[in-house]
C-alpha cells in the first residue's frame, strides 16, 4: 500500500522509467498526428492525473497546521489556474503556426512540470497521519519535527493525532470505500460530493465558451485568444485573494456568498442575451462577455479554492482519499455530461441558445445555493478530532461556528 508521498513518487517517476504514464503519456500526445492517436494520449494522460486530484489535496491538508490549512489546500485551485495560463498562454503564441506545433508545443510544456515533481518529491515529508495509523509513532514524531520550527514542541500535535486516529476507531470509521456511506461518514461524503460537483453545476463550463463570445463581440481569433489568456489572468488574482478571505471568514460564507453571486452573475448573462437583435449590439456583447469575467473573478474567489478546503476538512482523516476520490469520480461525470451537451446548447446550428444558458446556470447555481446553505457546516479552526466529534454528536450545519465541544 502506497502512501499519499509515495504515490506521488511513482506518479514522478513515470518520467523516469522510460517516459512512462505522465511523461509518456505527453509523448503520445506530442508526436499524436492523428485524432486517434491524440485521444489514446488524452485518455492515458486524464487516468494519471486524476490521480493527482485526489492524492495532493488529502496530503496537503494533513502535513499543515490548522491555521493554514485553509491556505495550502485552496493552492490546489490554483494550480489549475497556473496550468490552464500556461497552456493558454502558449496555445495564444502557437495557434497560427501553419505546422504540428501548433498543438505539439503546448503538450510539451508539460514535461517542465514532470521534472518538477520528480526533483521535489523527494524532499516531501512523510504524512504523520498516515504513519500515527500505521504505529509509526517515532517516524510521525520526526516527520511532524521536518515540518515545524526546531523551536517547537511537536509533542502536543503527534498526542492530537493520535487521539483523533483513537477517536475513529472507536466511531468505527473504516477504511474501504464502503464505510465512506455509513453512519456518521455518510454526511461527510455528501457534502464532500456536493461542494466539488457544484463546481460544475454553477457553471465553469458555459465559462470555458467565454472566447465564442469574445469573437460574437467582433474580436479577431488572435484577440479572442488573448482575452482568454487574460481572462485566466483574473482567475489567477482571485485564487490569491482568496486566501485573504480565508484567513478573516470562514469556508461556509465564502462559499456560499460565492455561490450567490454566480448565480446573480449567471441570470444578467441570461438577461443580456435576451436584448433584441442581440447579435447587431456589440455593446451588449462585450457586456455580457465582460460579466464572464466577473464571474470567473468570484468562482477563483470562492467557489473554486474553497471548495478543496472543505473537501478535506468535512471527510474523516482514514477515509479522506477514498472520500476525495468518490467526489471527484462524481465531479467528473458532470464534466463529461457538460462537455456533451452544452456544445448543442449554444451552436447555432443547433440549440442555439448562446447566453441564455445563463439561465439554466443561474437555476442549478441557485439550487446549489440553496443546499448549501442547509448542508455545507462551518470548519474553520476546527482541529480534526473536534470535527469527527461534531460530525459523530449530529451538529446541526448552522450549529458548527459556535459549538462547544466540551
Amino acid at each position: 500500500m502506497y502512501t499519499y508521498k509515495c504515490v506521488l513518487t511513482v506518479f514522478a517517476l513515470f518520467f523516469e522509467v522510460c517516459v512512462v504514464l505522465t511523461a509518456g503519456c505527453v509523448f503520445v500526445q506530442f508526436f499524436a498526428r492523428s485524432l486517434k492517436v491524440l485521444i489514446v494520449g488524452e485518455l492515458l494522460g486524464g487516468l494519471v492525473l486524476g490521480s493527482y486530484a485526489v492524492i495532493a489535496p488529502a496530503y496537503a491538508s494533513e502535513v499543515c497546521p490548522v491555521p493554514l490549512r485553509g491556505i495550502l489546500t485552496a493552492y490546489v485551485n490554483l494550480c489549475f489556474v497556473i496550468g490552464q495560463f500556461i497552456a493558454n498562454g502558449v496555445s495564444a503564441a502557437t495557434h497560427g503556426l501553419d505546422s504540428h506545433w501548433a498543438y505539439s508545443a503546448p503538450f510539451a510544456t508539460q514535461w517542465f512540470w514532470t521534472v518538477i515533481i520528480l526533483a521535489g518529491v523527494f524532499f516531501a515529508p512523510e504524512s504523520p497521519w498516515w504513519l500515527v495509523r500505521k504505529g509509526r509513532l517515532e517516524d510521525a514524531e520526526n516527520s511532524l519535527r521536518r515540518l515545524a520550527a526546531s523551536s517547537v514542541d511537536v509533542k502536543p500535535t503527534l498526542s492530537m493525532i493520535i487521539e483523533t486516529d483513537r477517536l475513529e476507531q472507536q466511531m468505527e470509521a473504516g477504511t474501504n470505500f464502503g464505510d465512506c456511506f455509513k453512519k456518521s461518514n455518510l454526511r461527510r461524503t455528501q457534502i464532500a460530493i456536493g461542494v466539488y460537483s457544484i463546481q460544475v453545476l454553477s457553471g465553469i463550463y458555459l465559462i470555458g465558451y467565454s472566447n465564442y463570445f469574445f469573437t460574437l463581440a467582433g474580436l479577431s481569433t488572435d484577440d479572442a485568444f488573448n482575452m482568454g489568456v487574460g481572462f485566466l489572468g483574473v482567475g489567477f488574482l482571485g485564487c490569491i485573494l482568496s486566501w485573504v478571505l480565508l484567513a478573516y471568514f470562514g469556508r461556509r460564507v465564502i462559499y456560499s456568498s460565492g455561490l450567490a453571486g454566480l448565480a446573480v452573475i449567471l441570470f444578467i448573462i441570461g438577461i443580456l442575451d435576451c436584448v433584441p437583435n442581440y447579435t447587431e449590439r456589440p455593446p451588449v456583447i462585450w457586456a455580457q462577455a465582460s460579466m464572464m469575467l466577473v464571474w470567473n473573478f468570484t468562482y477563483d474567489l470562492s467557489v473554486g479554492p474553497v471548495c478543496f478546503v472543505i473537501l478535506c476538512e468535512c471527510s474523516a482523516t482514514k477515509l479522506r482519499g477514498k472520500t476525495i476520490a468518490i467526489s471527484t469520480s462524481i465531479q467528473a461525470f458532470f464534466g463529461i455530461v457538460m462537455t456533451v451537451v452544452i456544445p448543442y446548447m449554444i451552436n447555432p446550428d443547433a440549440g442555439n441558445m448562446r447566453g441564455k444558458l445563463g439561465f439554466v446556470f443561474g437555476g442549478l447555481a441557485s439550487i446549489c445555493f440553496a443546499w448549501t446553505y442547509f448542508n455545507v457546516p462551518e470548519t474553520k479552526g476546527r482541529t480534526f478530532e473536534e470535527l469527527d466529534i461534531m460530525f459523530e454528536r449530529k451538529v446541526a450545519t448552522r450549529e458548527f461556528k459556535a459549538y462547544n465541544i466540551l
